[in-house]
């Protein structure tokens, strides 16, 4: 317990700091809503659907014909490629629960990919207010979000909570995005000792590189090469199939790609990553990989880009339900205990709730806990 305090103390002594970041975020409260363009609205027996565009970014609207006057914001997760909407098609699987208990549903596809917090949160926002202009005050508001749209729910109830009774987060990856996102730059490090070649540069990862299928089966093809280096890298990683090490690692390429040109240069720094776990039975191919692998600094400007968005401060306003599966091979679960202790620290620990559901797979609920969460 007392060793539990002293942690806990330790990131209340940084959440000033923290706090200082939120501003980055924030919408101007005076500002006017914008008018969207290239509406379209379409009545059906299922109710209403508006699609078009507000403030650049594309967005839709789901009213279902018996509303309960209830309203689900929902932000989805991290897109390689722009998202559409096509306003005959019906709310896809992960909204419909919400739909179907006759909530109405909005949500923002960004105007930009990748790592949007910068443009999602105050994006969102605006269709939110558009929403009320147009179709009237709900009479109760949940904020919903999967994967870095889980992030984007604990972003928004810390930062503009009052207009919510509560959120679910699906396999968010909640907490600070330095952290997660270093990990997987140390992986794709590391991944480099034993295959050198195989994937592009990594500082700065090449403007042009795209995760493509030929590239997870070029890794992939690496990996049954040599099944020792690959199992060391497996149980590194936490990760528990050639398949997924082959999927993540060109996925993380990508990403990390994303966050250089995002920053304006490398944001990642591993000079004082030690990397651990490479086998349950000798050490030798961590101190192999701690060797070996190449050791990068972050650009500092870069690196505050980071940190601004998003380091949480752990006033959750809200409650949260976070749910996730057992295994995840993209949001390593490991990375959410970091967030709950930044809510204990703050004071908020009551508004966070994280539950597991026996799946091995990412974001692989199911209908019923789906259903089950929701409710």
């Amino acid at each position: 317990m007392a060793a539990r305090r002293h942690t806990l103390a330790a990131i209340a002594r940084l959440l000033p700091a923290a706090l200082l970041l939120a501003p980055t975020l924030r919408l101007n409260a005076g500002a006017p809503s914008p008018t969207p363009s290239h509406k379209q609205v379409l009545h059906s027996p299922s109710g209403i659907t508006e699609v078009g565009l507000l403030d650049g970014a594309a967005y839709r609207i789901d009213i279902p014909a018996h509303w309960n006057h209830a309203l689900v914001v929902f932000y989805h997760g991290y897109a390689l490629q722009p998202v559409a909407f096509h306003i005959a098609a019906l709310p896809e699987s992960r909204e419909m629960p919400f739909f179907e208990r006759h909530y109405a549903v909005i949500q923002s596809a960004y105007s930009r990919t990748g790592w949007a917090l910068q443009q999602a949160y105050p994006e969102t926002e605006s269709l939110r207010r558009y929403f009320l202009r147009q179709y009237g005050q709900p009479t109760e508001t949940y904020v919903v979000g999967r994967s870095m749209g889980g992030d984007l729910v604990a972003i928004t109830l810390e930062l503009n909570a009052k207009p919510y009774l509560g959120g679910l987060d699906l396999c968010g990856a909640v907490g600070p995005t330095y952290q997660a996102m270093e990990r997987r730059f140390a992986m794709r490090a590391a991944f480099d000792v034993f295959f050198p070649g195989v994937m592009p540069q990594l500082v700065p990862v090449p403007p042009n590189y795209e995760d493509t299928l030929a590239d997870r089966n070029k890794v992939l093809d690496a990996l049954r090469s040599n099944p020792e280096a690959a199992t060391l890298l497996r149980n590194l990683t936490g990760l528990h199939s050639d398949l997924d090490l082959a999927h993540d690692v060109a996925y993380w390429t990508f990403v990390i790609g994303d966050l250089q040109h995002r920053a304006g240069g490398n944001p990642f720094d591993n000079r004082n990553y030690i990397y651990t776990g490479s086998s349950p039975n000798s050490s030798a191919g961590d101190f192999e990989i701690n060797e070996k692998v190449k050791r990068y600094a972050a650009l500092p400007r870069a690196r505050a880009y980071l940190m601004r968005h998003y380091t949480p401060n752990g006033h959750l306003g809200r409650p949260m339900l976070a749910l996730h599966t057992i295994y995840d091979p993209i949001v390593d679960p490991s990375q959410l205990s970091f967030y709950n202790h930044q809510v204990e620290a703050a004071g908020f620990g009551d508004n966070l709730v994280q539950q597991v559901v026996e799946r091995l797979a990412y974001l692989l609920f199911g209908k019923v806990a789906m259903a089950t969460a929701v409710d």
